[in-house]
């Protein structure tokens, strides 16, 4: 008999969260913590946004649409994917008419890529899906709690931008 996804996720994290690093003193441990926590968020929301398209190809199509125009060369440096990959991705978007090739108007050998309207429409959809989960969760806890998480997602959110200013300096 096949488990459902919520418990089989419930049980892959109870098994994560009994590793010995968890039991390490320090940032370690709270590294460890927080890690799966995101993890497994970030696949909840994967699961509730509904989306027929991988995790890759999902993640291209918001990068498109976030960037746009740009080039394949730029997109696959964008997805950290080398630029076969990156093509196959833009070509099975392309396919279901989800972005559009333009010709660039720099280089008459590449082209520049954007969003189609049904390519905004579907990362509109499955971000309202996401956020619609995510209030419903919030909604469950205590408004301390609740202030805590939006306290701590500023806090990741200015670490990682200190982190990717670093990287690119």
């Amino acid at each position: 008999m096949e488990q459902d996804t919520s418990s089989h996720t419930h049980n892959q994290t109870i098994r994560q969260t009994t590793e010995k690093s968890v039991i390490h003193a320090g940032n370690e441990g709270s590294a460890v913590v927080l890690r799966l926590a995101i993890t497994r968020t970030a696949r909840r929301m994967r699961q509730e946004a509904g989306s027929d398209l991988s995790p890759t190809v999902l993640a291209a199509l918001a990068s498109i649409e976030r960037h746009a125009p740009l080039t394949p060369t730029a997109l696959a440096g964008i997805e950290g994917v080398k630029r076969p990959t990156a093509t196959r991705v833009i070509n099975h978007l392309i396919d279901l008419e989800l972005i559009e090739r333009l010709p660039d108007p720099n280089d008459g050998r590449s082209c520049q890529l954007k969003p189609t309207p049904a390519g905004s429409d579907y990362l509109a959809e499955a971000r309202s899906r996401k956020s619609a989960y995510l209030a419903r969760l919030l909604d469950s806890l205590p408004a301390d709690d609740v202030a805590t998480l939006e306290r701590a997602a500023i806090i990741l959110e200015d670490a990682l931008e200190g982190s990717d200013q670093r990287e690119t300096s």
